[in-house]
């Protein structure tokens, strides 16, 4: 004999359906909604860095490099940036910036050119921020779909790790938030390739690393290479990555018909100064295995790694190839600074396979949660900095404020290139709109150097062959300390102080008399070089 269903059962089983998924949609928007807001906050933290006096800053000497190529495309559309001549003038450079990013600032320029009439500059701004915030949202959307234990570790290392705060920070338009972006997803669609072979994320790894690779052929062709062979050796390939193979062919075809060039290194008489100028360069700094950095970046999670990470390995908790990234990451980055956001977005993901080797779950809980506490240290000193530290900040907003004035007065009316120290040449660029015989890139070197011979240099003919040599009409000098211990440094020898940088700054009338003092504030001032 059947047991008759109840009608009231009947019905109420749609109506909790419909319950449980309305509360499903309400704590995923409620989880979107925090991650963006902890994202924004961490990214935004130097926002009086970067709006100041109603006008927008980036923060370094690349991005002003990387906003005067977007510029040019926004000025001509359809354009494709090859070769620069706003810097290194009158040769320019073949450099190794590629389209994509110049295409997405002035793609999302046009769509914020309604809201603001800097939409130009506040796109620059916003880039990173935003390409964060929406590799967090995919992050937080493919953690659960997965079932990822642990899944709010890595996704609240992602987002208050300093370092990867640094990589997509607000007014740092760079191709390296877009590498970022770009390789998590790709490594993520891999996890998820391992545990079941899909069309669409086979698709989605392929496209993620050929516009990777579009984007930069440094780190991600290294990532690529190794998880490949890492995969070959654990015999891990899926059945359906042909069609990676396919759609990652596909952008390299593509990325080769439009970019139709090959990125130029240092040629033979320009490596020795390429290793001279390298060392001046923060993010081709090696880091020490003892630096108090990794606490910064990493908090408690740099000193329980290592034995969560043996452990991890020891009982076949984690995949091989993920292992094997996060060591090489880890090594690169003992070479060189700029490995350390790719350390660090791996490290993201190794997160909950670490904690999964901690019994019982609670312990895992507590464990993590202790090793995110240091973050409070870093971020209180980085949002409410001390005395010191914010004098120092504001010295160098107005400084940048003051290197604007400057640039800004060059004429615009005809080709006028310019000469300035070579950390200082591409802000000047995008302000003044003239180019520079200096630049930011390696591919700048003649430039950079021949920039450090003039201001160094106590010899008043060794200066104005410098000049005709360069075709330079105006010379932007700035504090002659900094700039000799610049020179210096490029230079590998010392600069009196009979060099020309000391006299343009603090003796403009023996200037030589080929230059003519035109302007100047408390930053620098301006020369024009007399025919």
């Amino acid at each position: 004999m059947e047991t008759p269903v109840s009608p009231i059962r009947i019905q109420s089983e749609p109506a909790f359906r419909n319950l449980r998924r309305v509360a499903f949609w309400a704590w995923l928007l409620i989880e979107l909604l925090f991650v963006s807001a902890l994202i924004l906050g961490t990214r935004c933290a130097n926002y009086e860095d970067v709006f100041v006096g109603g006008k927008i800053y980036f923060v370094d000497a690349d991005c002003y490099s990387r906003m005067t190529r977007a510029r040019m495309v926004a000025q001509h559309p359809g354009l494709l940036v090859r070769h620069q001549d706003f810097e290194n003038y009158p040769a320019g450079t073949t450099p190794h910036t590629t389209a994509p990013l110049d295409y997405l600032i002035v793609g999302l320029a046009a769509l914020l050119k309604p809201f603001s009439a800097r939409a130009f500059d506040l796109t620059g701004a916003l880039v990173s921020p935003l390409l964060a915030v929406f590799c967090g949202w995919f992050l937080c959307c493919w953690s659960r779909w997965i079932r990822l234990p642990f899944r709010w570790a890595g996704l609240l290392l992602f987002a208050v790790s300093p370092i990867l705060a640094h990589g997509t920070a607000l007014g740092r338009p760079d191709h390296q938030s877009l590498l970022i972006v770009l390789v998590l997803v790709a490594l993520a669609a891999e996890w998820t390739l391992q545990q079941k072979p899909s069309r669409g994320w086979s698709l989605t790894s392929g496209l993620c690393w050929g516009f990777a690779l579009w984007v930069s052929l440094y780190e991600p062709l290294l990532l690529l290479a190794v998880l490949t062979v890492a995969l070959a050796c654990s015999r891990r390939a899926h059945p359906l990555a042909g069609w990676r193979s396919y759609a990652l062919a596909g952008v390299l075809i593509l990325a080769a018909l439009v970019e139709r060039r090959w990125p130029q290194l240092p040629g033979a008489e320009w490596r020795a100064w390429y290793s001279q100028w390298s060392a001046t360069i923060g993010e081709l700094k090696a880091v020490s295995l003892t630096s108090p950095i990794w606490w910064q970046w990493f908090g408690g999670w740099s000193v329980l790694t290592p034995i969560l990470l043996l452990t991890a390995a020891a009982q076949r908790k984690i995949a091989p190839w993920l292992v094997t990234l996060f060591l090489l990451t880890f090594a690169l980055t003992l070479w060189q600074v700029r490995w350390s956001y790719f350390f660090a977005a791996i490290f993201c993901l190794t997160i909950p396979a670490l904690l999964a080797v901690v019994r019982p779950r609670w312990l895992g809980g507590l464990v993590a949660t202790l090793a995110f506490l240091p973050f409070l240290q870093t971020w209180d000193a980085e949002i409410w900095p001390n005395e010191q530290r914010q004098t120092a900040r504001a010295e160098a907003r107005l400084e940048a404020a003051e290197w604007r004035t400057l640039a800004e007065t060059l004429p615009r009316d005809q080709v006028a290139p310019f000469l300035a120290p070579w950390w200082l040449s591409p802000a000047a660029v995008y302000w003044s709109g003239q180019p520079a015989i200096a630049g930011s890139s390696h591919e700048s070197l003649p430039g950079i150097v021949t920039s450090a011979r003039f201001f160094a240099s106590t010899e008043p003919n060794e200066a104005r062959a410098l000049i005709a040599s360069t075709q330079a009409r105006w010379v932007l000098a700035y504090d002659g300390q900094r700039t000799a211990e610049n020179c210096a440094a490029i230079l590998n020898r010392i600069v009196t102080r009979r060099g020309l940088c000391f006299t343009l700054d603090h003796a403009p009338s023996q200037a030589p008399d080929f230059l003519s003092l035109t302007r100047e504030n408390g930053v620098g001032k301006v020369y024009r070089v007399r025919p």
